[in-house]
């Protein structure tokens, strides 16, 4: 008889503890030797220990028992959704975590639906049990509304001390069904990630749905027709393990030795040459894959030097494999020069992307204004989508413009609802409903324009509510917009990279407040610079950048007053035809502080 195999991972909110449980069950099954131990050891990338958040989905092989367990952690910020939702669909079970200390969160509550969605088992699992602040009862309660059952089936652990988690082991073997092992079907494996190694080409993360897979065995990817041999298969401990062959059921990796990333998408089915050659009706069908993420916001990305395009597109070839939700097409910029139009699935994203870029390639890059995308329809009948404040073509020309709204969920103590209220009405948000979950906490739902919710609303959120408010979003509708492009000059020049699309009611004191903030960011030259905000033309803001002040008459002492009037004369002339001739230079990091509200 085989051994069982048990695919499931972990879901929660951000913070709740995923990484450290994820750390408790490695070292109960001994995956990994106590000296090789540390916290968050399936956090990998230098960024995810700094920040403490998880940005990549992690699989790790354990031994319990005489059973395999295979493991995903996931991450928990709204941003990072889709690698939670690539892991639910290459497993049977999910643990949902939930913190003793803060209950039941936005994102509990959306990556809960993603696992019901895709039938899988839930077991609930309470954590930090140990801290004075946590309130089990009040959290079993919102738990069982939530999921159904009975309180005797939510397991109370402390991922930190070890408390319970053993306990946590044992439900998965008992309440996670087991992998089908239908090892003597034709091939199917799912490709639920993917990497590049300088030395392997392509590797793929995957769960092998049926079949057999060896080294040496001739593949074929079904969505691109790609063909290759695979170099290398195996599972993770969470290193690289290399094994002769993966079977049906187990969660591994294969390196293809495909040098072109687009070749093996995630989501893509893997099968074997042989069986792809077998009748038609024999042959294995593809498996659904998933849902392409559409981005949300849109940025260019330019290299400082323009020597550095080459790197930059090599270092975006490479992130693209490891990031499937980034989009990327290359764009030419008159000011900025070559670099990328890049789409994200919000702010935290792109400032990983960016981090990633800077650290990992050691290139510094000039971010131009993040954005949403638009539908425009002209006067002339044509209709377009434009993701950037560039792209927009005179305000004469243009009939009507549509943009997307999201639902939002938020959570939040009854207590900051005032302020709660007050943000969201700023960003133009109208109110669908509010349920109480208890006497202490309410979810309050609201439909937004996507542009004010994907800027910084989550930082806001957790400003006002001092850390307790949590949201989740999901996309809904295209609606009638009333957008401007708002320009920014320097010296009478546009800056094509700081002009962005925003409300027309806030337009003016948007541009206010950017040309207030520029003139603490941008240098002082040696003639006053103006600094003007400019809607169709129309000025709506300016402020005057003070020239650099040089004493031209420090090295005269006494003698006739006249003297130091002429030397001044001299100066103010010199002053003003620099002003007419002179450029100014905006630091890269003068951009980023700008774009930050």
């Amino acid at each position: 008889m085989s051994t069982p195999i048990y695919n499931f991972c972990i879901i929660a909110h951000i913070d709740h503890g995923k990484s450290t449980l994820a750390d408790r069950l490695l070292e109960i099954t001994g995956t990994v030797a106590a000296r090789e131990m540390r916290a968050q050891l399936l956090d990998s990338m230098d960024l995810e220990r700094e920040r403490g958040i998880t940005i990549k989905l992690q699989p790790v092989r354990m031994k319990y028992k005489e059973a395999i367990l295979n493991l995903i952690d996931t991450p928990g910020h709204v941003d990072f959704q889709y690698e939670v939702s690539r892991s639910l669909q290459a497993v049977e079970g999910a643990l949902l975590l939930v913190d003793a200390t803060q209950g039941v969160q936005a994102q509990t509550i959306s990556n809960l639906n993603l696992a019901l969605e895709q039938g899988l088992t839930i077991i609930p699992v309470i954590n930090k049990i140990d801290l004075p602040a946590a309130d089990v009862p009040r959290v079993e309660k919102e738990i069982v509304s939530l999921v159904g059952g009975s309180a005797g089936d939510i397991l109370r652990i402390s991922a930190k001390t070890g408390e319970g988690v053993e306990a946590v082991l044992d439900a998965i073997v008992a309440r996670v069904p087991a992998a089908a092992q239908a090892a003597d079907k034709p091939l199917r494996a799912l490709i639920f990630d993917s990497m590049y190694d300088d030395y392997k080409g392509v590797v793929a993360y995957v769960r092998i749905v049926e079949g057999r897979v060896k080294r040496g065995d001739d593949i074929v990817f079904m969505g691109t027709s790609a063909a290759d041999r695979v170099v290398d298969a195996g599972t993770f401990s969470p290193k690289w393990v290399p094994r002769e062959s993966l079977v049906a059921g187990e969660i591994g990796y294969l390196a293809t030795g495909l040098k072109d990333v687009r070749q093996a998408r995630v989501g893509d089915t893997i099968t074997l040459g042989a069986d792809l050659k077998k009748a038609e009706r024999d042959q294995p069908a593809a498996l659904p894959g998933f849902q392409i993420p559409q981005p949300k916001v849109f940025a260019g990305l330019f290299p400082v030097g323009g020597d550095q395009f080459v790197q930059l597109r090599e270092a975006m070839a490479e992130l693209v494999l490891s990031d499937a939700s980034l989009f990327v097409q290359q764009e030419r910029n008159e000011a900025l020069g070559q670099g990328f139009r890049c789409g994200f699935l919000g702010m935290l994203h792109m400032e990983i992307v960016q981090e990633r870029l800077k650290r990992e390639h050691k290139l510094e890059l000039v971010v131009t204004t993040p954005g949403v995308v638009y539908k425009l329809w002209l006067t002339n009948g044509e209709e377009r989508e434009v993701a950037s404040a560039s792209q927009f073509p005179d305000p004469s020309s243009i009939a009507r413009i549509e943009e997307r709204y999201a639902r939002v969920d938020i959570l939040t103590p009854v207590s900051y609802m005032g302020p709660v209220f007050t943000l969201l009405q700023e960003r133009e948000a109208s109110l669908e409903k509010q349920d109480y979950l208890e006497a202490e906490r309410v979810r309050i739902q609201y439909t937004m324009p996507l542009r004010e919710l994907v800027v910084d609303l989550y930082d806001q959120l957790k400003s006002v509510t001092s850390g307790y408010g949590s949201m989740s979003y999901e996309l809904v509708d295209w609606r009638l917009a009333d957008v401007v492009k708002l320009d920014i000059l320097v010296n009478h020049e546009p800056v094509e990279a700081l002009a962005a699309v925003v409300a027309r009611s806030r337009a003016e004191s948007l541009g206010r407040r950017m040309v207030e903030k520029m003139k603490t960011v941008v240098p002082r030259q040696l003639f006053a610079v103006p600094l003007q905000a400019a809607v169709g033309g129309k000025i709506v803001a300016r402020e005057t950048l003070p020239a650099m002040r040089k004493d031209v008459t420090g090295y005269l002492y006494g003698g006739d007053v006249t003297r130091k009037r002429k030397l001044l004369e001299k100066q103010k002339k010199g002053k003003k035809k620099l002003a007419g001739t002179g450029s100014v230079d905006i630091p890269p990091e003068a951009y980023l502080t700008l774009f930050r509200r």
